[in-house]
């Protein structure tokens, strides 16, 4: 069974994330965010997994600590629910489409982790998310799931449309890497032996 369930305290978050990776893309999102539980229903949906997301943050502020704090998170429990690799895919990439944008993810789980980010916003705000937010809820993701994860927009006018197809195209990109290959059972995806 590839899930987990891992909760976050600290003195500006207490977060709650329960995974499962072979699920049906069903999400329950209550972050406090609402432009960021937009972006984590994509990721479950296009990544056929189910999430359970409950935070509370320190959003009198701003968002920054609890969309920086979800990504962290999510990566531990998606670390948590794929153990040790073994049997994985390991790579995954996406390209998607909306309208005028084309976005690019590519993603390793390699155990090292790395963030190259190149999203030429048009704009600062979506509604009242700031789009900055985007690539730190990312880097929270990589330096807790230990991957690298390359994410391109290749074009793009709407920052809305700019934001979402990274994040659908991330979502496919894990559901690619995190598929078991049925000739690989058992085996860790690397010469190394391990990840």
């Amino acid at each position: 069974m590839r899930q987990a369930d891992v909760t976050r305290n600290t003195s500006e978050t207490q977060i709650q994330i329960a995974i499962n990776l072979d699920g049906t893309g069903k999400a329950e999102l209550a972050s406090g965010v609402p432009f960021l539980d937009h972006m984590l229903d994509q990721i479950a949906r296009h990544g056929m997994i189910d999430l359970k997301v409950v935070a509370k943050g320190d959003t009198h502020i701003d968002d920054h600590h609890t969309v920086e704090d979800v990504g962290i998170t999510l990566g531990q429990a998606i670390a948590k629910a794929v153990g040790d690799k073994s049997g994985i895919t390991r790579y995954g990439h996406s390209y998607v489409p909306l309208d005028e944008t084309l976005s690019r993810v590519v993603i390793d789980f390699s155990g090292r982790p790395g963030l190259e980010f190149h999203v030429p916003f048009t704009r600062a705000r979506v509604g009242d998310f700031d789009v900055d937010l985007s690539i730190e809820f990312f880097r929270g993701f990589v330096n807790h799931a230990g991957v690298t994860l390359h994410i391109d927009n290749l074009r793009g006018v709407n920052a809305h449309h700019q934001i979402e197809t990274v994040f659908k195209a991330f979502g496919r990109a894990l559901r690619m890497a995190l598929s078991l290959d049925p000739r690989a059972a058992g085996v860790v995806p690397s010469t190394k032996g391990s990840l």
